[in-house]
């Protein structure tokens, strides 16, 4: 068994739009559970909404407060709360701060691979095969496409 200790690492930004977080990966590649720490700004949004196929999550609230935004409405949240987020359509989720403070959470995930990752606001999919969302590992299949962006089984229809 391995010990990661928090403070021992650096925080990865992301900055997008009104998407804006940092985050810790606690735990990853080559396990069947991922733990990150994240910490969203006032006012902003952690990863656009979505919703896995494979994978469930778990949200533990740390300190702040805001919403999950999810397919049954948002929910609110504020330090203490836990949450546990399904695979499939029902699981869809977002997290957001509308608080006046940053919003701290530890995120748990399965690391199923293959998954599908849906993003109804933009109708857009990911796939990743050989690593699972949020992994670092390398992958035989990944990227991300419209939903209505169709084909035929045989390339010559």
């Amino acid at each position: 068994m391995d010990t990661t200790n928090a403070d021992d690492l650096e925080w990865e930004e992301t900055q997008r739009g009104d998407v804006e977080f940092r985050r810790k990966r606690l735990a990853e590649d080559g396990r069947a559970i991922g733990s990150s720490l994240y910490e969203v700004p006032p006012g902003k949004r952690s990863w656009p909404y979505h919703y896995h196929t494979a994978n469930e999550e778990a949200l533990f609230v740390l300190a702040g407060e805001g919403y999950l935004r999810t397919a049954d409405g948002d929910l609110p949240l504020e330090t203490g709360d836990f949450v546990s987020i399904p695979a499939g359509e029902a699981g869809a989720h977002q997290v957001v701060n509308d608080g006046e403070v940053p919003l701290r959470y530890l995120l748990h995930s399965t690391m199923i691979d293959p998954d599908v990752t849906v993003y109804p606001d933009t109708e857009t999919f990911g796939v990743f095969v050989g690593a699972a969302p949020g992994g670092r590992g390398d992958r035989d299949l990944h990227g991300f496409y419209r939903i209505d962006g169709r084909t035929s089984y045989w390339d010559e229809e």
